[in-house]
């Protein structure tokens, strides 16, 4: 889960250091299909949400859609492939409407080496990226399925302001948590997600933010790890929200 900055994962790992690779494979992504609902930190309900999963050609696209109550609107949609790593090929995030601070339209292509990203009321920008090979935006809940237990991993994201900015990520485990389905007893780890912006000053710090804010996801332990949560601003300098899963409303 995550915006144009979004995810990025710090813990107190004690295990294996962090690799600057892609990371690798280990539960293939297929077909699927979820719902979701995001909090405030009271827990009031503001939006609800869908995630869709599925084939295109050789690659997986993945778009995560939340619809505010206020009427603001959040959709991301990434492809990417999973030959051996995991590798991001296109994103394309939109966000508009009150519960953001700024309407934001940005894309990327690797196949290209284009990106054009518009944020609030700032000329459009449309220029040539250089793409890291572990650049994750977007795709953050599916590379922490996929790290072994206790591994940590390190990777990249873009910001844009609307010039991109990269930024260094780590990924690694903070802990485990418990949880309930029913009254049976599971168990998440906790991830910690943190970004770092190198060698910025001036402007673009103060927009972006010396001390990019924390993020935290669960992913469910066991045979088949899942995403079971994610907390953390979803906007630059925006409030933490929650989204946990949840299922469908029958009409009644």
């Amino acid at each position: 889960m995550r915006a144009w900055w979004l995810a990025v994962l710090l813990a107190l790992a004690l295990t294996s250091p962090a690799a600057a690779a892609p990371v690798a494979v280990r539960f293939p992504e297929s077909s699927s299909h979820g719902f979701l609902v995001l909090r405030g930190a009271n827990g009031d309900v503001l939006a609800h949400g869908e995630f869709v999963q599925a084939p295109k050609g050789q690659r997986i696209e993945s778009r995560l859609t939340f619809r505010f109550k206020d009427g603001s609107l959040w959709d991301e949609t990434v492809t990417f492939t999973q030959q051996r790593v995991f590798r991001l090929m296109t994103y394309h995030h939109v966000q508009r409407g009150r519960s953001f601070s700024a309407a934001t339209d940005v894309a990327f292509d690797r196949d290209t080496g284009r990106y054009h990203a518009r944020v609030g009321d700032d000329k459009p920008t449309e220029d040539s990226i250089e793409l890291p090979e572990d650049l994750h935006n977007g795709i953050t809940g599916t590379i922490l399925k996929n790290l072994a237990p206790g591994a940590s991993a390190a990777g990249h994201m873009l910001a844009f302001t609307p010039k991109p900015y990269r930024l260094d990520t780590t990924l690694r485990a903070e802990g485990k948590d418990k949880f309930f389905a029913g009254d049976v007893a599971r168990t998440a780890t906790r991830y910690l997600l943190k970004m770092e912006l190198r060698g910025v000053t001036g402007v673009v710090a103060s927009i972006l933010g010396k001390d990019p804010p924390q993020v935290r996801y669960w992913i469910s332990t066991g045979a088949a790890p899942g995403f079971v949560k994610f907390e953390g601003p979803m906007f630059l300098n925006g409030p933490r929200w929650r989204v946990e899963l949840t299922g469908p409303r029958w009409e009644r």
